[in-house]
């Protein structure tokens, strides 16, 4: 994480981690990604015990000292002198043995602080989030939200399967995972325990982990009609969504366009059963030149993220507010290619999973402002309609109509519907 630009879930997926055991892979997940979500934390805490706390500490050494303090105090079942001994080791096999002396010293002072308090966990949390970040979502959306966020942002996001098949949740059970209803979406289930990763459900692609929002965006598109024939998938990639347009609407042809050759190759992998009716291109959607030539688009905008920072916990390290102008133009770029490529009659959805107006409801208003054959429509009767279809669970569709906005857009706000934070917003352009 320190050496680039790569996200803690893409490394944690890699071959040197899926070449441990279960128990290792778990562990070495709890520590990476509890690491970044308590950093700004740990760093106080930390430099609160240094001699020199201004002094400049390695990269390596810094690290050391977070892993062994995260384990000190948020981990229940790791024994305090092996959090101690193997950050020492660490900072010693990484070259700084002359480090190795304060590493223990500073750890062992952190081992006689007590673990939080639950009456302090909120604080915590909002401090555990960069300032600047909390105090825009105060600002838009009110103290209590903001604490919600912060929560959600600290703990580990609930695994969520999308299953297709009920034979497929039958062999799932056999193998020891089991399996809750989701709270959305009747074919959403929410893993409780076991390995799916390791059956040849998941293996074969036949169930996938992906979160109940993000089902959901792909739902209210297809919900778009059952005379769709040719979709947009405008940010294609990894595929989920673009898989459920394929299933909900098979009658339609669906071009899926992505930007990065290396996401375009697995995602052809992931849709091989649907390459018939799927054409992948490698594309810059925000360059897209098309013209009237879809019934259906969707841009599911790339973004800053901050509606996934318990998924994405880097995010808020490396986040700063002058990039969400920089998100902003593209976003804006890719939604108007994508009015472009829809015919009259036709409709765009637009969603990002980020928090942030400037991304969301403003990039809307600024296509439309520059709009003259498209408006905004309510997704309330979208919602209505999976409710019915069977798609929606009851108390699922309850709760998201409480999610509308003024716009009439739906919005997720992480804490709240036990999903990612999302925003989602329908274009129509009139026949």
């Amino acid at each position: 994480m320190e050496r680039g630009p790569a996200h803690a879930d893409d490394l944690l997926r890699g071959s040197p981690v899926s070449a441990l055991s279960a128990a290792d892979r778990n562990l070495a997940t709890a520590l990476v990604l509890g690491v970044l979500r308590w950093q700004v934390r740990l760093d106080q805490q930390v430099r609160a015990h240094l001699d020199r706390p201004k002094a400049k500490l390695e990269s390596e050494v810094r690290i050391s000292l977070r892993m062994g303090a995260y384990q000190l105090l948020f981990l229940d079942r790791v024994p305090a002198h092996a959090a101690i001994d193997e950050s020492v080791e660490l900072a010693k096999q990484a070259g700084h043995r002359f480090a190795a002396g304060m590493v223990n010293a500073v750890l062992r002072k952190l081992a006689r602080e007590k673990k939080l308090e639950e009456s302090a966990w909120s604080q915590a949390a909002i401090e555990a989030h960069p300032a600047w970040m909390v105090e825009r979502w105060v600002a838009h959306y009110g103290g209590q939200a903001a604490r919600a966020i912060c929560r959600h942002g600290q703990a580990q996001p609930e695994l969520v399967l999308c299953i297709e098949n009920p034979e497929d949740e039958e062999e799932l059970a056999r193998s020891g995972i089991e399996l809750a209803p989701g709270a959305l979406l009747t074919r959403a289930r929410l893993v409780k325990a076991g390995d799916v990763t390791a059956t040849s459900a998941f293996r074969d692609g036949r169930v996938r982990l992906q979160d109940e929002g993000s089902q959901l965006i792909a739902e209210l598109a297809a919900a778009c009609g059952d005379k769709v024939k040719r979709v947009l998938d405008a940010c294609a990639a990894p595929g989920g969504k673009t898989r459920i347009l394929a299933e909900r609407l098979p009658q339609a042809r669906i071009v899926g366009l992505e930007a990065s050759a290396a996401r375009l190759a697995a995602m052809r992998e992931r849709l091989v059963a649907h390459a018939e009716r799927v054409e992948l291109r490698h594309a810059d959607a925000a360059a897209f030149k098309e013209k009237k030539k879809f019934d259906l688009a969707l841009v599911d905008a790339p973004c800053s993220g901050t509606g996934t920072l318990g998924r994405n916990p880097e995010i808020r390290h490396r986040l700063k507010p002058e990039d969400l102008a920089r998100h902003a133009q593209r976003q804006r770029a890719i939604l108007r290619a994508a009015l472009g490529a829809v015919r009259g009659g036709g409709f765009v959805v637009y969603s990002t999973c980020s928090l942030e107006p400037e991304e969301n409801e403003q990039a809307v208003a600024a296509v439309l402002a520059e709009a003259r054959d498209a408006r905004q429509i309510s997704l309330a009767p979208r919602i209505e309609l999976l409710r019915e279809k069977g798609i929606l669970t009851r108390a699922g569709g309850e709760q998201l109509r409480s999610c509308i906005t003024r716009e009439g857009a739906l919005r997720l706000m992480p804490g709240a519907l036990h999903t990612d934070g999302f925003f989602v917003a329908l274009l129509e352009k009139p026949s």
